[in-house]
């Protein structure tokens, strides 16, 4: 049995906070370069090129790198050996956003759901925890900004609509955001569970780098083909059309009910925050 003070989780959530709102991911940058590269479109690769060099003025300048900072989105895989000491888990989660989101001065976008009124500090997080073997901590930091998140959708499909369904639903859900987003897009798909845990496995995709699929290779199929089809709705980035809609698409999955197949769509900007850190 391992003793962990949920300080030490405090600590790692703020430096992750402060990190992912001011820097993107390098598997997101490299897609970008690579999005620029190959991009035919005039007007859509100069919008790359602005996108890019924003990333870098964000770095050197210490500023958020988009003004939606993102709601905090924390999720933690923690070791059954561990025994946690100090003030409560999500309390430390929140003090780590609160003071990140302070020190930083980041945008502070939460509010209550009806009277729509401020929490003045970003909190609270949506933490997900998962019990796992061993005696550490994997956290994982993601601010997760309303324009993509806006755009996402859950479909409850029929079996017989199988491995098709499942990529219409995907494509649609891309075509129909358009614009919107802020495109090229990142997509996380949760595919099978039931009702809520497809749109965690969604959102769970996400925080995996892009461009590097799913190891089983059905669904790594599933995401190739996805790809090129959103790639092929003449979007592009900022949708000002040409050949890169989407950065990537990453699929997680789970075993569901023989009478169900539930799809979950979770659409990210361009702009990809994560950080993941070891306790």
């Amino acid at each position: 049995m391992r003793k962990i003070n949920t300080r030490l989780i405090e600590d790692a959530v703020y430096k992750a906070a402060l990190h992912a709102g001011i820097n993107l991911t390098p598997s997101c940058l490299n897609a970008m370069e690579s999005a620029r590269l190959s991009e035919k479109n005039e007007a859509a690769k100069f919008a790359l090129e602005t996108l890019i060099e924003n990333s870098k003025i964000a770095v050197a300048q210490n500023m958020p790198v988009c003004q939606d900072t993102g709601m905090a989105v924390v999720l933690l895989e923690i070791g059954q050996e561990v025994f946690l000491e100090g003030k409560l888990l999500s309390d430390a989660v929140n003090d780590g956003v609160r003071r990140a989101y302070k020190d930083g001065y980041f945008r502070k976008s939460v509010c209550d759901p009806i009277t729509r009124r401020n929490t003045g500090d970003n909190t609270p997080a949506a933490i997900h925890t998962e019990i796992t073997a061993g005696d550490k901590i994997k956290l994982t930091f993601m601010p997760k900004g309303f324009g993509s998140e806006n755009m996402s959708k859950l479909y409850m499909l029929k079996p017989a609509q199988s491995v098709q369904g499942i990529i219409d639903a995907i494509v649609n859900t891309v075509k129909s955001a358009g614009s919107r987003p802020c495109p090229p897009v990142y997509v996380g798909v949760g595919i099978g569970g039931t009702f809520d845990t497809c749109a965690f496995l969604a959102k769970k995709a996400l925080t995996r780098d892009v461009g590097i699929h799913n190891p089983d290779p059905t669904v790594a199929e599933i995401e190739k083909t996805a790809y090129r089809s959103i790639n092929n709705l003449d979007i592009g980035c900022q949708g000002f059309h040409g050949t890169i809609t989407a950065l990537g698409v990453s699929c997680e999955t789970a075993p569901t009910h023989i009478a169900g197949l539930p799809v979950a769509v979770n659409i990210q900007c361009h702009c990809v925050r994560c950080v993941k850190e070891e306790i």
